[in-house]
């Protein structure tokens, strides 16, 4: 038995039981893999669940308002995968009359649509004969076969596409794939796999070799950013608050937030202080200062991590503009900001 039969055959035994694998309907195959990339199935069902009770078909998805969206999103983090899904749905059913394409190569003109979720799309639903790639095939792949190209290097990619290919099971593309996702996420783990249960301990390069921790290999580090976030909460006599939609590239866009004071470094409690004072002295008159969590809340991202505090600001009067606290949890927030809003209401 050979390579792909083999990890067909692990699948059709050990297989999770999840939605997506019982439709071969390209749209909710498509919101399964956008809403799974970058995030774990545990993490990901319910909000696939959710999706699809909301938005049943492309065409519900793209009557939306976004902030429909972004609120159903929320949580998941990464929220251009849902402002892309939002457009291309958009793009589907005006353009396409509801029709996905389908092609690996047409599935790729898509927006937000990479060559990962082409592939899915295009295997799962069209039996087309292209393989995944994603981190649970390139650690399955360069484990079993001894690739020792760095997977965060340009050639990388189109050397373990290749390899991909040639051990697909072009008449089972669909259940290849899938096997191998699944061999990734169940069995061939990044740490500690329980390699005496493997079916491929007997002819494994990185078990033979005792190189399994080792691979795959990723020399390239992200680099983190450190930002210092502060969150004005105003209070006015009225329990009306102040909330702004971020409309800048970057992180949460389109988002909401309270107003937002960013410093360059962690600063001591009195100057942030005296910079809110400063900052709307002229436009409110501020009765108190506080701070709702002397601790920073840190949150991390993939690239960033944010220390966060929140400010209560008591102003005399009515704000400009503003809205009753009870009705900004309505809203899409960035989900550090949610949990602190479900607090405060508690």
């Amino acid at each position: 038995m050979n390579f792909s039969q083999k990890l067909i055959s692990w699948y059709l035994q050990n297989k999770r039981d999840l939605p997506w694998r019982e439709t071969k309907n390209p749209y909710k195959i498509w919101l399964s893999e956008v809403i799974l990339q970058q995030t774990r199935v545990a993490q990901g069902l319910p909000y696939y669940k959710n999706f699809v009770k909301k938005f049943p078909t492309v065409f519900d998805l793209a009557q939306a308002d976004e902030e429909q969206v972004l609120k159903t999103w929320q949580g998941l983090g990464y929220y251009s995968r849902a402002r892309n899904l939002h457009h291309t749905s958009k793009h589907i059913s005006e353009n396409l009359n509801g029709n996905f394409p389908e092609n690996y190569n047409d599935l790729l003109k898509l927006k937000g649509i990479g060559s990962y979720t082409a592939a899915a799309i295009a295997s799962f639903s069209y039996q087309e004969p292209v393989a995944v790639l994603d981190g649970n095939v390139y650690r399955v792949l360069s484990r079993y076969f001894g690739i020792q190209t760095d997977i965060s290097s340009s050639k990388a990619k189109k050397e373990f596409q290749e390899l991909a290919n040639r051990v697909l099971d072009k008449k089972q593309p669909s259940l290849f794939n899938q096997a191998i996702m699944e061999f990734g996420a169940l069995q061939c783990v990044p740490k500690n796999p329980n390699c005496k249960a493997c079916i491929f301990k007997n002819s494994c390069f990185a078990l033979q070799k005792n190189k399994v921790a080792q691979l795959p290999i990723k020399l390239k580090k992200t680099k983190i950013t450190q930002r210092f976030l502060n969150y004005l909460v105003f209070m006015d006599e009225n329990e009306n608050t102040i909330i702004n939609k971020r409309t800048q590239n970057g992180i949460w866009k389109n988002l909401y937030e309270f107003p937002l004071l960013e410093v360059t470094e962690k600063t001591d409690l009195e100057v942030i202080t005296q910079k809110i004072s400063e900052m709307y002295s002229d436009q409110y008159t501020i009765k108190d200062i506080s701070v709702f969590n002397p601790k920073e809340i840190v949150h991390k991202l993939s690239h960033q991590q944010l220390y966060i505090l929140f400010w209560k600001i008591s102003v005399r009067g009515n704000l400009n503009k503003s809205i009753a606290l009870s009705e900004i949890s309505g809203y899409p927030f960035p989900i550090v900001i949610y949990n602190f809003i479900a607090n405060l209401s508690k």
